[in-house]
């Protein structure tokens, strides 16, 4: 799958491929092109021995062949090598053939006339096997010697062995010439990729800046092939800030639009009568805590999307606790953060969602409240997660409590201040990220507050 999704690796593996195949077939080319070339110039040589031959033979007055032909090759004048000449006395059957000393007293193959006939010019070549199994290839002629019309075969044959090794030693060295300049030039081509792909590695560490380090843009100097991407790209961080920016204003504008109401009617209630009074300064309070929540919510929902929501979790969440810990002297809190946690929501979120967790353990704990952060894996759901966990000491819940908790305006515990939505206030405002908020524990247990929250990662 790596390969798959990897410019660089499926660059070099087929530009490896195609130079290797190349290679390979400029190999075979060549060769191939060579040893025509070598047999060609084989031929060419047995036909200037066969001309030597031809005129350094004679017919004297007795009708015998006489003549000593020289020639330049040693190996007509050593046994069984495959070299020979011979010219045979066509006019008269029982005079002697005149032979090469290699030939000794073995005797050249003929192939028959009639499957290699002779040409224009009454030659003919063909391919024999003699006695010491070497492969000959013959040049044969019938020559008219003189003005009585005596005529003779002559034949001369050389050892194919020779252009088999001559082409053998010019392979194995243009083999090993291909392999060193395809290798060479695989690691120059690799060296070029990884050179030419550079502004794309540019390109990922800029966009990984705007994901961890909160950069507003692409920044940087790229080629015109991506310099376009990169304009379009930071257009689109721009248009997007601009959106977040109007959402935030409008839910500030309502906010502050919906205070002053508010506080009119909580002062009323405060003048009426103590029973009605009471009821309805509690339905405000209660109002303006769910109208905070759905601005909250809607805010959330106006940034989740946004590349640039980041938050370091560690220094948040040693905060809380110190405040904590100054608050309630009396309990001790434990925190324990991965380091380097990173999570996809804004600050706030994060202080609201652990401040109400631990605001709500620190009331019911015994003496020990625990704090921890790590990312983590959610069973089921695709891409990286961050669990925080607070979890105390005190009298713990019951199912049907956990229940009853969990349900917005609704309060367990009625001797102190509150709307009873703070728990629901930590569901909204994770679900808004798309995560989850769980309560377990027995009673006399303590209980366990579980959120999950995406994370980002550093890499």
């Amino acid at each position: 799958m790596r390969f798959a999704n990897s410019l660089t690796l499926r660059s070099l593996a087929l530009t490896t491929a195609w130079f290797a195949i190349a290679l390979l077939v400029i190999a075979v080319v060549i060769s191939a092109l060579y040893r025509n070339a070598a047999e060609r110039g084989f031929r060419q040589l047995l036909q200037a021995e066969m001309f030597n031959v031809i005129n350094s033979v004679s017919i004297d007055d007795q009708g015998e062949l006489k003549g000593s032909p020289q020639l330049g090759n040693l190996n007509y004048q050593q046994p069984q090598t495959g070299w020979y000449w011979v010219v045979d006395p066509l006019y008269d059957k029982s005079k002697q053939s005149l032979q090469s000393p290699s030939l000794g007293a073995q005797d050249l193959p003929v192939t028959p006339e009639s499957e290699v006939p002779y040409d224009g010019n009454y030659r003919r070549t063909y391919i024999v096997r003699d006695d010491n199994n070497n492969d000959l290839a013959v040049i044969e002629t019938v020559v008219v010697m003189d003005e009585k019309d005596r005529a003779t075969r002559i034949r001369v044959s050389g050892n194919r062995d020779a252009v088999d090794n001559d082409v053998r030693w010019f392979s194995q060295r243009l083999y090993i010439a291909l392999a060193l300049f395809g290798i060479a030039s695989i690691l120059l081509n690799g060296l070029i990729i990884l050179w030419a792909l550079r502004p794309l590695d540019r390109a990922r560490v800029a966009l990984r800046h705007i994901s961890e380090e909160g950069e507003g843009e692409m920044r940087g100097q790229f080629p015109v092939e991506i310099q376009p991407l990169a304009d379009e790209i930071n257009a689109l961080l721009a248009n997007n800030r601009a959106i977040v920016e109007r959402a935030r204003m409008q839910v500030g504008n309502l906010a502050h639009s919906l205070k002053t109401p508010i506080a009119v009617l909580l002062n009323e209630a405060q003048g009426m009568a103590e029973k009605e009074g009471k009821l309805i300064a509690s339905q405000v309070v209660m109002m303006q805590a769910q109208v905070q929540a759905y601005l909250n919510r809607a805010r959330i929902a106006a940034q989740t999307e946004s590349v640039l929501t980041r938050c370091e979790a560690e220094p948040v969440l040693e905060r809380l606790v110190r405040v904590m810990r100054r608050l309630n002297p009396e309990k001790s809190f434990v925190l324990t953060c991965e380091p380097g946690l990173l999570l996809a929501t804004e600050q706030h979120d994060l202080e609201e969602v652990v401040g109400n967790l631990l605001e709500n353990a620190a009331r019911f704990a015994e003496s020990e409240v625990h704090v921890s952060a790590q990312r983590r894996a959610d069973a089921g759901v695709a891409g990286e997660w961050a669990e925080i966990i607070v979890k105390d000491d005190g009298p713990g819940l019951t199912p049907d409590e956990i229940r009853r908790a969990m349900k917005r305006g609704n309060r367990l515990d009625e001797s102190g201040a509150g709307s009873g939505l703070g728990l629901s206030i930590v569901d909204d405002i994770v679900q808004a990220y798309g995560g989850r908020f769980e309560l377990t524990g027995l009673e006399d247990s303590g209980l366990h507050a579980r959120v999950v929250l995406p994370a980002k990662s550093r890499k």
